[in-house]
């Protein structure tokens, strides 16, 4: 049974375009600072869903939504997931999932089912470390990146922006090094306050330049590029 740690019964953020419920997976092996779910980062959470409740909800909203996003946490890392994805998409649903692409073999074996990904890049892959507290973070993201882009599978990649983690010289640098990669369609995002548990960076969040301006230099790189600030 999947660990369910949180159900957003409707969204219209989570999956670009589409109306969908956001089913939160527990569990995450990373230790990311600027994380905005800590609480779905232990492996058993304190508020878990049953998987079958979660079901439940779902077939009470069959016609009214258009698919089901797996986020987290980060969901590849609990071998239920595909069983899980099977059971939602059986009901009428298509499958959106978040990751961070850690556990790369299981995020290939999931792709089929999935019709659409959002991917976190955190960083420059060598840099990876300093964002997850995880030694050889980044070879794994990158293996997951690149079993995304060979899935043909529609997805987005982003990244989150904190002026004490990325600086605008790293994120210009990873806008280029993803363009060369394949990534198509690219996101940068400002970091929100909301649900971080690290005051110091709760605290030192203010950029010096706006987000925008760093966008505009990644321009062209990308069929679909934009600045969520």
């Amino acid at each position: 049974m999947l660990r369910v740690g949180g159900l957003t019964p409707l969204s219209t953020t989570d999956w670009p375009g589409m109306l969908a419920a956001v089913v939160f997976c527990q569990g995450c092996p990373w230790r990311c600072g600027y994380c905005h779910n800590p609480d779905l980062i232990p492996s058993c959470g304190e508020n878990e869903i049953p998987w079958q409740d979660v079901l439940a909800f779902l077939r009470r909203r069959q016609g009214l939504l258009d698919g089901v996003v797996f986020s987290g946490g980060e969901p590849t890392v609990q071998a239920g997931l595909a069983d899980a994805m099977r059971e939602v998409r059986a009901l009428g649903f298509k499958i959106g999932l978040h990751t961070g692409g850690m556990v790369s073999k299981r995020l290939a074996n999931v792709l089929p089912l999935v019709d659409w990904v959002g991917m976190d890049v955190k960083a420059p892959f060598a840099d990876y470390p300093r964002i997850t507290g995880v030694a050889g973070s980044g070879g794994r993201a990158l293996e997951g990146l690149q079993h995304v882009i060979e899935s043909g599978v529609a997805h987005e990649i982003r990244t989150t922006v904190h002026p004490a983690l990325l600086s605008d010289a790293d994120l210009v640098w990873l806008g280029h090094d993803l363009a060369a990669r394949g990534v198509r369609n690219y996101v940068i995002q400002a970091f929100r306050r909301q649900g971080c548990g690290d005051e110091a960076l709760r605290q030192h969040a203010v950029r010096e330049r706006p987000l925008q301006d760093v966008g505009d230099a990644l321009t062209g790189l990308f069929r679909d590029f934009s600045v969520r600030a």
